[in-house]
Parts: C-alpha cells; structure tokens; sequence
C-alpha cells in the first residue's frame, strides 16, 4: 500500500512526506486552484526530492500539459478534468510516465464510463466522492460500493483511493476498497496548502497498520 501526498505548495512539505514514507508527491500545476503552483516553482520545491513527482493537470491542452510535467519532472500525470481519449492518447504518446485518471464517482456508473472510454490508455484510476462544481481536492469521501468499484477497474489498473481521507479514517476506507495508492491532502493539513507534519506521519502509519486481506 502507497501513500500520495498531494496539494504539496511548500519544499518543506514535499521533503517530510518523502522522509515520512510516502511514495508519490504531487503538486497542483493547473492555475486556478487553491493549491496551485507554477510549474517553475514545483521544479524548485521538487528539487531535493527522490519520490515519484505527480503532476496534476485539469483539462490543459496537451501541448502545456506536457511542458509543465517536464519542466518538474514528473513521472504521473493525474488528470482530474474532463479529458477524453484525444487528450489522453496525446499524453500518453509524448512520454514515458504513467497516467492516471481522476473519477469523481456519484454513481459506479461514473466508475464503469471511465473505464469504458479511457481505460486501455492509462495506468490507473483515481476514485473519490463527487459533488456538483468540485473539481478535485475537496475532500469529498467515496459513497459508491466498494464491492462494485473493485470489479469495474481492471486488475492491472492502479487503484487510487482518494476523498475525505484522513489519520483518523484511512485505515476504515483501505480495509473497504482496498486500493493500491491512497491520496491525501486536506486531510494532512494545517491551513490549506501548508501541511502538518505530524498528520502526515500519523497517515503514513495507520496505512501501514492496515491488515493484508486474507487469502
């Protein structure tokens, strides 16, 4: 089970989370978001960091998408727009990193169209809540079956839960869907944008405290 530290703003933050065991960093390169960084100062934050970088990207034309995600050196792209199979294939033919696609999910149905319309594109899927007019980052927690969301992603999809986590609830909504990759934001934070160190290693841990499943 990996951990994704995401809305990452400060270098501070994004050396903590690598030193508290999280996998992924990402950073918020789309302007207009709350957490947003330019991707001249992502680079900057990043600089000393030896985790996977995540660029995440909402609705970008290819040709910046591309550009920001290179200039901070990531190796994910996390599309948390309306990308459709133009802009993915796009992607995914100008590099060699992974590509995840965020699904804000009201319905499995939401889950089973994803799969449906990009799923033979990308290396996996990001689920989590929805609510009208929020984009990502909201911490919206998953009301869908987790019965359901496990049969309609591929198995040799990613499997990134997200939404709503925090220290204190993890460990309940791993044991439920059982992703591979579980993101965090809001929920590691003291302000917006600025994360609380000690969160952060309460994550990280009741993550690793949670059972394998049996069999």
């Amino acid at each position: 089970m990996r951990v994704k530290i995401c809305g990452v703003t400060r270098a501070e933050d994004a050396r903590h989370a690598e030193a508290a065991g999280a996998a992924y960093v990402g950073v918020v390169v789309s302007a207009g978001f709350a957490r947003s960084v330019e991707p001249v100062a992502a680079a900057r934050l990043l600089r000393d960091v030896g985790v996977e970088r995540v660029a995440v990207l909402v609705d970008e034309p290819p040709s910046r998408a591309v550009e920001a995600a290179r200039m901070m050196g990531a190796g994910t792209l996390q599309l948390h727009g309306s990308e459709g199979r133009d802009t993915v294939g796009a992607l995914r033919d100008a590099g060699a990193w992974r590509i995840w696609k965020a699904v804000r999910a009201r319905t499995l149905g939401d889950v089973t169209r994803a799969v449906r319309e990009v799923g033979d594109l990308v290396d996996g899927f990001l689920v989590e809540g929805w609510r009208a007019g929020a984009v990502g980052g909201a911490g919206l927690r998953l009301h869908v079956d987790p019965g359901g969301v496990l049969v309609a992603l591929p198995s040799d999809r990613i499997f990134v839960l997200a939404g709503g986590l925090t220290p204190e609830t993890v460990e309940g909504e791993v044991a439920r869907f059982r992703p591979q990759v579980v993101d965090v934001s809001s929920g590691v934070e003291r302000e917006r944008g600025v994360k609380d160190p000690a969160r952060v290693e309460a994550f990280v841990r009741a993550v690793r405290n949670v059972a394998p499943p049996p069999g």
